[in-house]
């Protein structure tokens, strides 16, 4: 069989692995619960973003992607799913992109591995399930990244124009998103010293001008922002690890040294590789990680979680595929990317196959709660967001605010309280005020909320005089979400082994 014959036969088995694995990573997930976050998208899109309780974190509602799963809700309602179609509608244009970026840049017969290979990196999934802005961001900045290649190989100005529109939308996706221009601009310089494209210096300096200008607004917001920005930090700033792990090189080593003894095999001499392709992808790999751990480390304002990272996935992707193509033959390609396929549907097995794309079963819980029937039940409610501290956390805090957007999109069955995301001095008056008087009353309780401040919460509450010889039950298996029944009545024994449990505050 040609050459041609064989790359034309596997189209077939390479179109049903990608087709089971959109099954198995996109679709089946579509239903579960949202995590956190995802109900902080569906509070704003239902509430508004000019919502007072959002003033706690004005950087919330600063993105145009509430306007998608707004439409979705209008012309359908509310759904996990529906609010999760853009996601994976986004998801799916932005791969079709990298695979043609690829097949312009790297070799005609890359598409396939970069979009299969999309499954191995757990990012690409759980971002395509995901009702939250990174999606769509990747398409964007895909978008982005297309009509600038198309705009300097053709100087054609409706080419600019698209470079314009998408550059423009891609900051206002997300705040974080700013290292990217560097991208644009490292490429377009590129390009320009080597003059391979009839592109001058001059257009090219004015495109990049009027993109600053529409990007004003923007970057006047997140200067703002940025002032406040140490009340929204959740974790400490990374180290070299951290980085090293962002960058994912598994892939890249995993293929390298098998494309390598290819080409030994075959005697091939190694291919040559265009250093502005180069800029360009490997920049797409490295300037965002590195650009956003240099901030967290400079200014103690850690960004550098892994979703904000997401701009780099298809970076890593496309500039692996770039350093194979020095050593892969021809004829490997798509050999390679039927293992790939195959080796991330093997990944998922043993996985339950219509498992939350995220570890957080909001939903799941509010429902082991409600099977309890008991709608004067308390249950105490410590906020899953590092904001939730007074002034602006309280006892009274209004329902439905953002503090506790989960509560809003998942009600609970019984009489909520309130309590802060760590300990302070008004939270732990109050909840003495609780277990002196409303709990022992009730005779049970349940303390709702993320794992961690759960774990303390519950421990505290054990160690109080009012609730010795009380013990607890976990409702259930939620991830890192839990529901944990505390009741009276039972052994001294069980009260003192409640009490050993973790005494440390949340992170």
């Amino acid at each position: 069989m040609t050459l041609e014959g064989r790359r034309r036969w596997l189209n077939w088995p390479l179109g049903a692995l990608l087709a089971l694995c959109i099954v198995r990573f996109w679709l089946l997930p579509l239903n579960t619960s949202f995590w956190v976050d995802e109900t902080v998208t569906a509070f704003v899109v239902r509430q508004g973003g000019d919502h007072p309780s959002l003033t706690v974190a004005p950087q919330v509602p600063q993105s145009i992607y509430y306007a998608l799963p707004a439409a979705v809700q209008s012309e359908a309602g509310f759904s996990e799913a529906g609010y999760r179609l853009p996601s994976v509608l986004a998801m799916a244009l932005a791969l079709f992109l990298c695979a043609r970026i690829g097949m312009r840049l790297i070799h005609p017969d890359c598409g396939w591995l970069i979009v299969l290979s999309s499954f191995l990196l757990r990012g690409f999934s759980d971002a395509a399930t995901d009702a939250r802005p990174y999606a769509f961001g990747l398409c964007v900045a895909s978008l982005s990244v297309w009509a600038l290649i198309r705009w300097l190989d053709r100087a054609a100005w409706l080419d600019a124009s698209l470079f314009l529109l998408f550059g423009a939308l891609l900051w206002r996706t997300h705040l974080v998103y700013w290292p990217f221009y560097l991208v644009f601009v490292s490429y377009t310089a590129a390009r320009l010293w080597r003059r391979d494209t009839p592109v001058g210096w001059i257009p090219a300096s004015g495109l990049f001008l009027v993109l600053a200008l529409l990007l004003l607004p923007v970057a006047w917001s997140a200067v703002a922002l940025a002032r406040e920005a140490q009340a929204h930090v959740i974790q400490a700033p990374p180290g070299l690890r951290q980085l090293k792990y962002a960058l994912k090189f598994g892939f890249l080593l995993g293929t390298l040294p098998a494309a390598w003894m290819f080409s030994r095999v075959k005697k091939l001499r190694p291919a040559s590789l265009c250093s502005a392709t180069g800029v360009l992808l490997l920049g797409w790999w490295f300037v965002h990680p590195i650009a956003l751990f240099a901030y967290s480390v400079g200014t103690g304002n850690s960004v550098f979680l892994p979703r904000y990272l997401s701009l780099a996935w298809p970076g890593i992707l496309l500039g692996s595929a770039f350093l194979l193509k020095r050593y892969l033959p021809a004829a490997f390609w798509r050999p390679l990317a039927v293992l790939v396929g195959v080796w991330a549907l093997a990944q998922s097995i043993g996985h339950p196959s219509n498992g939350p794309a995220h570890v957080s079963d909001w939903r799941g819980a509010t429902e082991a709660i409600a099977a309890l029937h008991d709608p004067d039940l308390p249950v105490l409610c410590p906020s899953p967001f590092v904001e939730a501290k007074p002034p602006a956390w309280s006892p009274d805090y209004p329902l439905p605010g953002f503090l506790y957007a989960h509560l809003a999109t998942y009600p609970v069955v019984g009489r909520p309280f309130l309590l802060p995301y760590t300990p302070s001095a008004e939270g732990l008056r109050y909840a003495a005020s609780l277990s002196s008087v409303r709990l022992p009353a009730a005779g049970r309780f349940v303390i709702y909320g993320g794992d961690r401040n759960v774990e303390f919460w519950q421990s505290w509450f054990a160690r109080q005089h009012e609730l010795q010889g009380w013990t607890a039950r976990q409702l259930g298996s939620f991830g890192d979400v839990k529901a944990v029944l505390m009741e009276k009545g039972l052994s001294s024994g069980a009260s003192t082994r409640l009490g050993s449990r973790l005494r440390r505050p949340p992170a």
